[in-house]
């Protein structure tokens, strides 16, 4: 069997850091091929030699044996190599088709000489007949930016398949799917491969890497470390090969898994002690986020339609749902950022929140983690240092606004780098972009929990482990722990079920913007999937 994409001996630095040592890799026609690496360990920055974004300063690429050099990614799609990147690629004010169309060669099936509105209409149809074939529900008329983060991975899949390529790179395509997304997503993919395409999985999911594909090679620090059947080896020494001989992430509570032969005695006694221990703790911790049936603002069917929870102070409530059920624009109405029609957002100790800005939202205790933490969290272009203190400015820690104190803020921001575990920081002056997606993450999760003494009172976390590592992930968990066990209320809205069911004191349930259904822990996997996908 032949390699369809090859690279060999691959050096990359930025900005004086090596990036990729020596790094090779290789895929054959007609299999599934995981990347697994840690945050930082070079996975993205030779895919991203392969779908031409950079230029390696040495080694070779081959793509079907034949050695070539990439000018960029359009040059990359003319061989047919086509990478879905874990941080989209789309143009938020245009539609599913018009981005899909951006994205097609000039020549082939929608040519150029067409005009654009048939030329639009084709992919139109074309993308209504590929997302039935995933089994995605996509508008092709709907615009980017009102799509959930979810949505927006599946727009990016579709753009790929509809380009035409045969050498598909997936970046964590399934970080923000459900468990039955992902596998029919993963199912559609061996499919592919079986029909003679060449796919690169890059993933953190050991399960989906054992179930799904062909063989799987390791990198660490940038260099390549193994290359293996991973039904040959087991999960802990897949994660052995990707972290090290370090300590291995903290196991998630025990959850009843899908299909798992649990005595009916043994679940009423979980239930029972469960309701239990949450009777207790609803006595003794107040409700520190109320929300009461908020009603989004807008024409149409609204995002919210009601939607009713209560966040106690000392327990990590996490909101499970499928993408696009109204759980980005939860998150934005709780951080001020969605115009409300109807509800209330009572917060302990100041009333309505629906008054007060974001600055004082946050000046009241309230840590954000957004899902999109380069669009919504940091400011790729600003130094790490400026990242970290630009939640600080309007309270006058570092200055003013007009007048930075530079030297003090890079200071704390040197301590925070150190406490939160924030690798790949050469300097505290250099661009955010360069870290990786943990160390990203972790940047924010410093920030968030530095103000107000480390002391948040409401910790909003969506998707806080998205795309993230076996070891990056257990520190955010744990960090979201920490803040539970110092009174905090967390509350945790993840498209990831496992994490959920990982962290969550109690589980609700979002279906087209209203709570449907909640849960104790520990709650069973197939009764909070089964509340996910009912129709209400």
């Amino acid at each position: 069997m032949s390699d369809a994409l090859a690279l060999h001996g691959i050096d990359k630095s930025f900005d004086g850091f090596r990036a990729l040592d020596g790094a090779h890799f290789a895929a054959r026609w007609g299999e599934v091929h995981a990347l697994l690496g840690e945050n930082g360990a070079g996975k993205s920055s030779l895919m991203n030699i392969a779908a031409g974004l950079y230029a390696p300063e040495a080694g070779t690429l081959l793509v079907d044996d034949n050695p070539v050099r990439l000018a960029g990614p359009r040059d990359a799609a003319r061989h047919r190599i086509g990478m879905v990147h874990q941080h989209f690629k789309l143009v938020a004010p245009f539609t599913v088709a018009e981005n899909i169309l951006l994205g097609l060669p000039p020549p082939g099936e929608f040519d150029a000489a067409q005009g654009y509105g048939a030329r639009l209409a084709a992919v139109r149809a074309a993308v209504a007949a590929q997302a039935q074939a995933l089994g995605f529900a996509i508008d092709p008329g709907q615009r980017i930016e009102r799509l959930s983060v979810a949505e927006q991975q599946r727009v990016e899949i579709l753009k790929v398949l509809l380009a035409g390529a045969r050498i598909l790179i997936l970046d964590e395509p399934t970080a923000v799917l459900t468990d039955a997304e992902a596998a029919r997503l993963l199912h559609t993919v061996r499919a592919l491969a079986r029909q003679g395409a060449a796919v690169v999985l890059v993933t953190h999911k050991m399960a989906d890497v054992q179930a799904f594909a062909d063989r799987v090679t390791v990198m660490r620090a940038g260099r390549t470390v193994a290359t293996l059947e991973p039904r040959a080896a087991s999960e802990a020494e897949l994660v052995r090969l990707t972290v090290g001989d370090t300590a291995q992430a903290e196991a998630p509570r025990a959850a009843t898994p899908a299909g798992a032969a649990a005595s009916a005695a043994a679940s009423a006694a979980a239930s029972a002690a469960s309701a239990a221990a949450s009777a207790a703790s609803a006595a003794v911790c107040p409700v520190r986020l109320a929300v009461r049936g908020l009603r989004s603002a807008g024409a149409g069917q609204p995002a919210l339609d009601g939607a009713t929870l209560e966040v106690r102070a000392g327990e990590i409530y996490g909101l499970a749902g499928v993408g696009g059920n109204g759980q980005g624009e939860l998150a934005q109405a709780i951080m001020g950022l969605l115009p409300l029609a109807e509800g209330a957002l009572e917060l302990e100790g100041f009333g309505d929140l629906r008054a007060a800005s974001p600055e004082q939202r946050r000046a009241l205790g309230i840590a954000a983690i957004p899902a999109d933490r380069y669009g919504l969290a940091l400011a790729g272009d600003l130094s790490v240092a400026e990242n970290f203190g630009i939640g600080q400015v309007h309270d006058s820690r570092y200055g003013s606004a007009a007048w930075l104190d530079r030297r003090r803020m890079e200071a704390a921001a040197q301590e925070a780098v150190k406490a939160f575990d924030v690798l790949g920081v050469r300097s505290i002056r250099q661009k955010a972009a360069l870290l990786s997606g943990g160390n990203a993450q972790k940047l924010v999760i410093a920030r968030e929990f530095s103000r107000l003494g480390g002391q948040p009172r409401l910790v909003l976390a969506h998707s806080p482990s998205r795309g993230l590592d076996v070891r990056a992930s257990a520190q955010v968990h744990a960090r979201l722990r920490a803040a539970r066990a110092a009174g905090a209320a967390v509350l945790l809205i993840s498209e990831d079920l496992d994490e959920v069911l990982a962290l969550a004191d109690r589980v609700g349930v979002i279906v087209r913007g209203r709570i449907v259904a909640e849960f104790a822990a520990p709650a069973r996997r197939q009764d909070v999937g089964q509340a996910m996908v009912a129709t209400h």
